[in-house]
């Protein structure tokens, strides 16, 4: 057994394994699994979080793209069938095959997260929001604060917009690189996203939510009304009651909601 537990992890991948007892108790206690709970862990590695998972629930799915990880959690978790592989790229995974009918539970999706498809991949999970009941994911500290970060601060940005239209978004508790094998060269955390059971002013064109909030936050030191004067006017900001001096990280997620609901009564696409 020692010998299929080595691994030596690759910098593709951004490999770095978790070993820390308490912070895997710790994730766990956050994470509250229950036995019915419909799991899903991204990256499983070399299962360190995953076997302490398994007793909890009736069956975990596991989505692992390193094809040599993926034989040796077969070897590992041979004996016990609760454990379902997929030895696929989560970037790309089909969420939607593992909601067997209206009926099953929503999916709770976990996992220590590459940095490098940090983004993207928080992304593509987003795809499937009215399927989730709740996200675990740990990141890069810094982008913990940028996930969960309030108007009027540095880190409120683009992401932050995005991910908080459909997510209540909290930074759970700090990771040091100690808990890592090997070690990263920072910090990281814990960080829960829930979606939102009602949108008090639901988008009427996602794309152009998108699109207004890279323009927005294309210069951040500009106002939003010079970001955005091809398409808005200081008397649309007036109509909107929004402060055309205002800067983008100073302008709410529903006021971004509502400049996109206004642009697209207008007829902008």
């Amino acid at each position: 057994m020692k010998n299929i537990m080595q691994h030596q992890p690759r910098k593709r991948f951004g490999q770095n394994f978790l070993q820390s007892e308490n912070v895997i108790q710790n994730i766990i206690n956050a994470i509250n699994p229950e036995i019915n709970d419909n799991l899903i862990e991204i990256g499983p590695g070399l299962g360190a979080l995953t076997k302490e998972i398994l007793p909890f629930v009736h069956k975990l799915n596991v989505i692992e793209i390193d094809r040599d990880l993926a034989q040796k959690l077969k070897i590992i978790f041979l004996a016990d069938n609760k454990l379902i592989i997929h030895n696929e790229d989560a970037l790309h995974f089909d969420f939607l095959k593992l909601i067997e009918n209206k009926n099953t539970t929503k999916l709770r999706i976990f996992g220590n997260l590459p940095y490098n498809i940090t983004t993207p991949l928080i992304f593509h999970v987003l795809k499937f929001i009215k399927q989730i009941q709740d996200v675990h994911f740990m990141v890069q500290n810094e982008m913990a604060e940028r996930l969960s970060a309030k108007p009027d601060t540095k880190a409120y940005g683009r992401l932050t917009v995005m991910v908080q239209y459909f997510c209540a978004v909290e930074k759970l508790f700090i990771v040091p690189p100690e808990a890592f094998t090997p070690k990263p060269k920072v910090h990281s955390a814990i960080v829960r996203l829930t979606p939102h059971q009602h949108l008090s002013t639901p988008v009427k064109d996602m794309a152009l939510l998108q699109e207004l909030v890279a323009k927005s936050f294309l210069t951040r030191r500009k106002t939003i009304f010079n970001n955005l004067k091809k398409i808005l006017t200081k008397e649309d900001f007036i109509k909107l009651a929004i402060d055309p001096n205002l800067r983008a990280e100073n302008i709410s997620v529903d006021n971004y909601v509502k400049i996109t609901n206004f642009l697209f009564s207008k007829g902008a696409t």
